[in-house]
């Protein structure tokens, strides 16, 4: 007689099951046999443990995500929002676009490339499962101290898996960033974030719906590589000296994505697909549960038809393992020949392992064996919801205090001009180049703008010239000084960076990177961020599609700074008619936009010089930003001018550095009535940029901007080969490239 697992757990409610190692409360636990009414069976132990995770469930962050619902601006581009794979927008001509930023934090710190390389296919396969090609992406990451060896360790390996994985897979890398700082040092940040694009039919969502529709598991075998991966690695307080953690880490194969990607978009082309889900955090445990739960009926599953790489794995371990290359479709029975038709053509695994049933319960069976017996949206929605508390931290009055302005100047030009070099040399400050050139970046032909530009930019039409911007950002410093007015200045610098473009904002994704939630100051931290995230998006009208909450971001009580990275999605209609950062013709007028205060809280200034962090972060003028955007995509669109660069970490003379850097052209700067250099040169006020005009049409840009309200100045012009500042100093642009381009390669080549 087959035994019904589910049955015998019924009959045996005292069986002691491991639900402590896997990452459940008590409560938790109690809850889960609540909801079934019995205790579980270790299958459905196991799926409750991954799903309900902090990775999982955002069961700590849920009760303050809903103002991204609730604080929505109007904006008819915005076609898919939070809740699915990833958000979509409408971008024109009849072209949506997908895109998101995810976190593999703790994987990359444990293992550094296949961490960093998995998430780069993680990602991707969330812009598969919308009905997208994927089209480029880009690598948000922050380190520990540059100086320090174990981020010799880290870097390195994180860099040649983002390269390793997205090169293979034909992705160009556009965008992101490299921040250093001794905060990261046990907890480096590797966000990942990706872009695809649709036609407006062509959109996909994750739900199993038709009784008798097949579910096919379809991609690589399943192996223990990735068992309770990143929904337990990411979900606790890092130790990274338990051995248990290192298995956990997924082991990606980009040729194996490369032939996904192909299988899947044939398979979308022919209207093969029902439903779709990529199988990440959680593996089968949460595409399963999903699947059903966002369809109109139940689910049976049978784990014997599973293709697995290693036969001892048990049902436990094949529902939480995270096993990298993987897809589940929901499929009309109709369809399924040519479907796996279409997976053998690209010689790719597919079995049907289930169908669409007319009840609401997830059934999973194995050797005949009933092992779960559950409502799936108890599994994939109706996990615990936690009001943890939060207060102002007891520190923060204190750090504030601790005002930036206060700090030693520089004396005289001199001691300007040290202090400059120093600046630019500083890790943060200095090129990427070193990172950058690891990664092909003008793959496929439609890259038009990519780092070290203020966006990275793909053309998407070759015949109108239709386009998309992507920037992304995020101060951690700034963030800890006030994480409220942090968040705003993530946004408003991303904002201006995809309008320095020539791009028109859209919409955003973010991922929230940030400590335990148990510590109340972290907590407030994460509360005041996202308020001041949906207050931003709110004015700017630019909605958040969807994004990442990374938590338990510390080692032992150390949290790192608050660091919600902001990325920010933007159209343009001709590619053309960009606008790129370099000065490269002699004798344009180089402007100022915005107003420059005295404002050096979190300044790099403050820190490269100083070893300073206290203050108050810079002002945010939303409504100004709106302004500037306008300005820059009106003079961009109109010819009126030729570079534009956006005024931020680091200030005006870092921005000013970068552009002549990278045109080959030096510039001569006259610093403007009312400014000292000091504050003119590294003052990080916010809703700035620096731009260059051709003479022909100085009357027209100055008479937009005076007409528009916007504040603008002369600063100088574009000449010679060095930085001159009338008055203070002059840097030759090759002691400036040395300074600049050496550090890096220095430090780890």
């Amino acid at each position: 007689m087959t035994l019904d697992t589910v049955k015998h757990a019924s009959e045996t409610p005292d069986v002691k099951l491991p639900w402590a190692e896997l990452g459940l409360k008590e409560d938790e636990y109690e809850r889960v046999r609540e909801i079934l009414g019995r205790r579980p069976t270790g299958a459905e132990l196991a799926m409750y443990s991954v799903m309900w995770s902090e990775h999982c469930s955002y069961k700590s962050s849920k009760v303050h995500l809903r103002q991204f619902g609730e604080k929505v601006p109007e904006n008819d581009a915005m076609l898919v929002g939070i809740g699915e794979n990833a958000g979509v927008v409408d971008v024109g001509q009849g072209y949506a676009v997908t895109f998101k930023v995810e976190s593999h934090n703790h994987p990359s710190y444990v293992e550094p490339y296949q961490g960093a390389a998995t998430g780069v296919g993680g990602i991707v396969r969330d812009i598969i499962a919308m009905g997208a090609r994927p089209v480029a992406v880009v690598d948000p990451l922050r380190m520990g101290d540059a100086q320090h060896p174990d981020t010799k360790r880290v870097l390195p390996g994180v860099v040649a898996g983002i390269g390793g994985y997205g090169n293979c897979l034909g992705l160009p890398n556009i965008g992101g960033e490299l921040v250093f700082d001794a905060c990261y040092q046990g907890n480096p940040l590797v966000n990942a974030g990706a872009i695809g694009v649709m036609r407006h039919e062509d959109i996909h969502l994750a739900k199993a719906s038709g009784p008798g529709n097949k579910v096919i598991l379809y991609g690589a075998r399943t192996g223990g590589d990735g068992i309770g991966g990143a929904s337990i690695l990411a979900s606790e307080t890092f130790d990274d000296t338990k051995p248990s953690k290192r298995p956990a880490v997924q082991v990606g194969d980009p040729f194996q994505e490369k032939l996904l990607i192909e299988c899947t978009l044939e398979a979308f082309a022919e209207k093969l697909v029902v439903g779709i889900q990529d199988l990440g955090a959680a593996g089968l445990s949460c595409a399963t549960s999903e699947l059903a739960s966002n369809g109109s009926g139940g689910m049976r599953v049978d784990l014997d038809d599973v293709p697995l790489r290693d036969s001892t794995l048990t049902p436990e371990e094949i529902l939480m393992s995270e096993s990298q290359e993987r897809m589940c479709a929901v499929v009309e029975p109709e369809k399924v020949e040519r479907f796996l038709e279409i997976c053998e053509k690209w010689d790719v695994i597919a079995t049907v392992v289930g169908e669409v049933t007319d009840g609401d319960r997830l059934e999973i069976f194995w050797h005949g064996e009933k092992i779960v017996d559950v409502d799936p949206r108890t599994v994939a929605h109706d996990g615990p919801v936690y009001e943890r508390p939060y207060a102002r931290p007891s520190w923060q009055d204190a750090l504030q205090a601790d005002d930036a302005n206060k700090l030693a100047r520089p004396a005289n030009g001199e001691e300007l001009r040290e202090q400059v070099l120093k600046l630019v040399a500083a890790p943060n400050q200095a090129a990427k180049s070193w990172v950058t050139d690891q990664y092909d970046r003008f793959v496929q032909g439609n890259t038009v703008l990519a780092q070290t530009e203020d966006s990275g930019m793909i053309r998407i039409n070759e015949e109108t010239g239709l386009g998309v911007a992507i920037a992304t950002d995020g101060n951690g410093r700034f963030a800890k000084l006030d994480p409220y007015t942090g968040a705003q200045l993530a946004l408003a610098e991303s904002y201006r960076n995809v309008a320095a473009s020539g791009a028109k904002p859209l919409a955003i994704s973010d991922c929230l990177n940030f400590g335990s939630p148990e510590d109340p100051d972290v907590m407030w931290q994460f509360a005041e961020a996202v308020r001041g995230l949906a207050d931003g998006c709110l004015e700017l009208g630019t909605p958040v599609t969807g994004g990442n909450v990374s938590l338990y971001n510390q080692t032992g009580e150390a949290a790192i700074h608050p660091t919600p990275v902001v990325a920010v999605l933007g159209v343009i209609d001709d590619v053309a008619r960009r606008t790129p950062m370099a000065f490269e013709e002699e004798g344009q007028l180089l402007y100022l936009l915005g107003e420059t205060r005295e404002e050096f809280g979190g300044s790099a200034w403050s820190q490269v010089i100083h070893g300073h962090l206290g203050g108050l972060p810079p002002k945010v003028d939303l409504a100004r930003e709106k302004l500037l955007a306008e300005i820059l995509i009106s003079a961009s669109r109109d010819g009126m001018i030729d570079a534009a660069h956006d005024l931020s970490d680091g200030g005006l003379v870092q921005a000013v550095t970068e552009s002549c850097l990278r045109g080959g052209k030096g510039a001569r700067l006259v610093v403007p009535d009312g400014l000292d250099a000091f504050t003119f040169l590294f003052s990080e006020s916010a809703g700035r940029a620096v731009v260059s005009v051709p003479r022909s049409e100085e009357l027209r840009f100055t008479d937009m901007c005076g007409a528009r309200g916007l504040p603008v100045r002369r600063i100088g012009v574009v000449d010679g080969d060095a930085v001159d500042v009338q008055g203070e100093f002059t840097l030759p642009l090759s002691e400036l490239r040395e300074a600049h381009e050496g550090t890096l390669p220095g430090l780890f080549a």
